[in-house]
């Protein structure tokens, strides 16, 4: 396959764009890159004309829950303990496989059809099988993971025991570990409030039988949150956590906001990845993570829309354009500019799920994960210089400019053209299991 573009963003060590470019693609890997000029050989039988788009690496969220998007309108306006208590975790708990895959759908599709092309999502208490399932069906790169909780004080119903969390998992990450080769394992023990320190401890140790999987969880979102921990443990939030042995260089954790000198050293020291947030933060009322300060730390900083009932979207287009405008009024306007965030929602992705060698940017080598973008339209275009191009698509770029998202070197979604799932379908099955929903709570 030959994909022709008017820009190739690709996002390599290079930092280079490429003009009225192509890219080759064999199966799933990219094999070329370059001007169409200097093509030269026989043509693919199969050609890709997008010459008026911009193809760019797809975007890598790191941190999801699918399980999450059903309830989508149904938790807005309160911060993070009482909207787990309240709304989050009663809603989890009533979900069966039915709305379970009502949900995860509508997840994907999004995601998809806003050129999300690799995820980590952090699955919930039970039936996880089926959010692997439609992953594994949808076509999307992933690392996943059931949600672990052996404790939990605000909805004491939605929990395990930890024996029988811990065996779950185990038998999870064995059964669905890189058995699909896009689809890896994500250790997913929720938070420190949430789970015992033995869960945590077995859990980390649980990791080493799997080579290649993720660690994944949240940490220091809310005040609230970090107060109870200390209270309950002594230590601060991410100190506890070192003690369990849950960091290191494929631990992703979400949201960071608060954090201390003392903290921020820990987390370079492992080598852990931060998912940044920022919709949530803000919608959580949790505050502004000091992403500028980690990355000058030398910290692995990737993007993440979180969950549906936190944020009301799933668009790393928005991820992007509020990481980088939230900074500069507490750093100045150059703090964040479009190109690192462009990379933060890309290759610095796939970096701290340890995909950097596999995707996140276009060279060849590389599984073929990307999508096309239209920025040559009325509301942007007019600036074609590499800034420009970035700033376009950082800044004035939104969801409904995506018009082609490959994945593994497969097409799976063509506006107007072709969906993952039929949307009438989709929406009618989400709004029937939604309702059903509440008198399960």
């Amino acid at each position: 396959m030959i994909v022709f573009a008017k820009n190739v963003v690709t996002l390599d060590a290079s930092r280079k764009i490429i003009r009225d470019a192509y890219i080759k693609v064999s199966g799933n890997v990219i094999t070329e890159t370059g001007e169409r000029k200097n093509l030269t050989g026989q043509l693919e039988d199969e050609i890709v004309d997008a010459s008026s788009l911009t193809l760019i690496p797809g975007f890598v969220q790191t941190h999801i829950h699918l399980c999450q998007t059903l309830f989508r309108g149904m938790a807005d306006d309160l911060e993070l303990l009482d909207w787990l208590q309240l709304r989050i975790f009663p809603y989890e708990n009533a979900h069966n496989r039915d709305s379970l895959k009502a949900s995860v759908r509508l997840g994907l599709n999004e995601l998809i059809k806003g050129g999300t092309t690799t995820i980590l999502d952090m699955g919930t208490l039970r039936n996880q099988d089926v959010v692997f399932e439609e992953l594994i069906s949808s076509g999307m790169r992933a690392f996943a993971g059931k949600c672990m909780m052996d404790s939990n004080s605000l909805f004491p119903s939605f929990r395990n025991d930890t024996k029988a969390e811990l065996e779950e998992t185990y038998r999870l990450a064995k059964e669905f570990h890189f058995k699909n080769e896009r689809v890896g394992y994500g250790f997913a023990p929720r938070f420190a409030l949430s789970c015992t320190y033995e869960l945590l401890c077995e859990t980390a140790e649980m990791k080493k039988d799997f080579p290649g999987t993720v660690m994944h969880t949240h940490a220091s979102e809310n005040k609230g949150e970090i107060e109870a921990v200390r209270k309950l443990y002594g230590k601060e939030n991410i100190d506890f956590l070192d003690s369990t042995g849950l960091l290191g260089d494929s631990c992703v954790l979400a949201h960071c906001i608060h954090l201390n000198d003392d903290e921020i050293k820990i987390i370079r020291k492992r080598d852990t990845a931060i998912s940044h947030c920022p919709s949530s933060n803000l919608k959580l009322g949790s505050g502004i993570a000091n992403i500028p300060k980690y990355l000058k730390e030398g910290i692995k900083v990737s993007i993440g829309a979180d969950g549906a009932p936190c944020n009301n979207n799933l668009s790393a287009l928005t991820e992007a354009r509020l990481a980088a405008l939230l900074q500069k009024p507490f750093h100045g306007p150059t703090s964040m500019d479009a190109f690192t965030v462009l990379k933060l929602a890309t290759l610095d992705g796939a970096r701290a799920l340890g995909l950097d060698s596999v995707t996140g940017s276009i060279e060849p080598g590389k599984k073929a994960d990307f999508i096309l973008i239209d920025i040559n339209n009325y509301n942007k275009g007019l600036n074609e210089s590499d800034e420009g191009i970035c700033s376009n698509i950082v800044y004035a770029a939104s969801d409904s400019d995506i018009a082609y998202t490959f994945i593994d070197g497969k097409c799976v979604y063509q506006k107007g053209v072709k969906e993952v799932y039929d949307q009438e379908e989709l929406l009618a099955d989400a709004k029937n299991q939604k309702n059903k929903l509440p008198g399960r709570v």
